[in-house]
């Protein structure tokens, strides 16, 4: 089964150009370098024949990022972590309900579920809302790291993964794995990691951060799991496109925003 992994937005939590900021890069006039905040799309198709899409995190883009795609249908979406650069376009999720005319499942760690149930009570809790008005129809459902759910006939493996001090997920989808917003990949995860096709990892710059991999950790990393092909994600705007890219081994790539990735099983 063919998996289609497409890069909604590849930058930092501020994207790519920086508000105020005049550097080389955020002024640049290549499309690569202008990154939205971090998203990704998964399309697949069940065993009927029928075309599944699964977000991977609501950036703050996402109304922009439907629209340039021409995305019709939400079947799932996976949230890593609860950051707004991940969350915060997660209101835009009503117009699919009305495309649709049904509730959209919603997948993510306990406290991230609690958290958004907390967050967002206008979505969660719309019987306290002083006015009647359309809000996002969303069924939460727990996940747990390393093991694995079903989304539309398709497995979707979570991956404990560290941000700093804080602990998120990743996700593998078959022989793609898509690794944002990581500093760390705890000892557990390695093996479920192997034998990939497709790895997405997180390489934000060229000097230390405390929750993030650098281009050399993310290199790193690549040589350690040896996909057959890495593509680097969440980058910030110390990294020029098309200065980085002809440095990287040749099975390495700078993600950009719109690139599209397929991975047969």
């Amino acid at each position: 089964m063919t998996v289609t992994l497409t890069l909604l937005g590849t930058g930092t939590s501020a994207g790519v150009p920086l508000i105020g900021c005049t550097c080389d890069v955020c002024r640049s006039t290549d499309p690569r370098d202008h990154r939205d905040r971090p998203a990704a799309m998964v399309r697949y198709h069940d065993e009927q024949g029928t075309e599944r899409t699964v977000l991977i995190d609501t950036s703050p883009e996402l109304r922009t990022q439907m629209l340039r795609h021409q995305v019709m249908r939400i079947d799932g979406v996976v949230y890593t972590h609860n950051h707004a650069d991940h969350i915060f376009g997660i209101d835009d999720l009503r117009r699919f309900n009305a495309v649709q005319n049904e509730g959209i499942a919603v997948y993510a760690e306990q406290r991230v579920v609690d958290w958004l149930h907390g967050t967002f009570q206008y979505i969660f809790q719309p019987h306290k809302n002083i006015n009647q008005s359309f809000v996002p129809t969303l069924l939460t459902h727990p996940i747990t790291p390393g093991s694995a759910f079903d989304i539309a006939g398709r497995d979707w493996l979570p991956l404990r993964l560290m941000h700093g001090k804080l602990p998120i997920v990743g996700y593998r989808i078959g022989n793609v794995a898509y690794c944002t917003d990581c500093s760390a990949i705890p000892p557990e995860t390695w093996p479920l990691l192997e034998d990939l096709d497709v790895l997405v990892i997180d390489a934000l710059r060229y000097k230390h951060h405390p929750t993030h991999l650098t281009i050399d950790q993310a290199l790193e990393v690549i040589d350690q799991v040896k996909p057959r092909r890495a593509y680097f994600t969440h980058i910030a705007h110390d990294v020029r496109h098309a200065d980085l890219e002809p440095k990287l081994p040749e099975h390495v790539f700078v993600g950009f925003d719109g690139l599209t990735i397929e991975s047969g099983d």
